[in-house]
């Protein structure tokens, strides 16, 4: 069945009764009425949870074993996608490489509306071919309607390749949870306008693609209790963050804290490591190194 008759039928697409007669709306009923759909997103991410925490533990598996977690995409899905993977490298100081997105249509598309690239299956095969998936891998879908054909051959290029794969979708018993070992379904519902998937179901993709990356990097040990260790310290404020975490982890005053890090040659991590153990910083470097950048494993288990 085409996607033209099917449209109609999926929730993403139908009407939303709730906001009928939007336009004859106040500035603040809008508001309300936007406010209230908006607070259905967190109930049906909610109920994702498993499929999620799945994701979670098998990007976080290929993470360690040294491959790479690909998000792709197009229109929205693909903008949230580019989002999520520029924002790892500054929150948890990963490499650029280790966290990509592909959106269709290229980087132009990041802020100019490219929709029509999303028809092509071909050009969603040759994008993430050129990235080499391979099993070592996990590539991510993101598709609100579940059918962009774009995206699904992408998937299947990436499965077919041995690359592990995640669907990220707000309809169920899509064509890309078929194409996918983990289908995460996060069913929002009806937009407040029409069709509009930038908005609930953009939301509640945004939401899931925190808990992926921020869950993985906790389990590799990228975060220590909840506190953002990793920070790479290029300006004032967060030089200042740097403190901050330091003096929260440790209990030190401020001087004390500064001259950890100074001491670790900047380096939050080899900081606390230094602290913790009471080792240089050549003993603490070494200790990360052992623990693969695991924290916790650095200060606890490491000989």
């Amino acid at each position: 069945m085409k996607i033209s008759a099917e449209l109609p039928n999926m929730g993403t697409e139908k009407q939303n009764t709730a906001s009928a007669e939007l336009d004859a709306r106040s500035a603040l009923e809008i508001c309300r009425i936007v406010n209230a759909e908006d607070a259905k997103v967190a109930a049906a991410v909610e109920r994702a949870l498993p499929e999620i925490a799945l994701a979670i533990d098998r990007v976080a598996r290929a993470l360690s074993d040294g491959g790479r977690l690909i998000y792709i995409g197009a229109g929205t899905s693909g903008r949230i996608a580019a989002l999520d993977a520029a924002e790892c490298p500054p929150t948890f100081n990963t490499a650029p490489s280790l966290i990509q997105a592909i959106i269709a249509g290229g980087s132009k598309a990041l802020f100019a509306a490219a929709e029509e690239n999303e028809d092509s299956k071909e050009a969603g095969r040759r994008d993430i071919a050129r990235k080499r998936p391979t099993r070592k891998d996990v590539v991510v879908g993101l598709s609100a309607s579940g059918r962009t054909p774009y995206t699904v051959a992408a998937l299947l290029y990436a499965r077919e390749r041995g690359a592990g794969t995640v669907a990220v979708a707000c309809n169920p018993d899509s064509d890309l949870a078929r194409a996918a070992e983990i289908s995460i379904v996060a069913q929002v519902g009806p937009e407040v306008v029409s069709g509009s998937t930038r908005m609930k179901a953009g939301t509640a993709q945004k939401m899931i693609l925190n808990m992926i990356s921020t869950g993985a990097m906790a389990r590799l040990g990228f975060v220590y209790g909840n506190l953002m260790v990793n920070v790479h310290l290029k300006n004032e404020k967060l030089m200042e963050r740097g403190i901050h975490i330091v003096r929260t982890a440790t209990g030190l005053d401020r001087a004390a804290a500064q001259k950890a890090i100074k001491a670790a040659g900047g380096s939050i991590p080899v900081a606390l490591v230094m602290l913790k153990t009471r080792v240089n910083s050549v003993d603490a470097e070494r200790r990360l190194l052992t623990a693969k950048g695991n924290l916790r494993r650095a200060i606890d288990e490491v000989d």
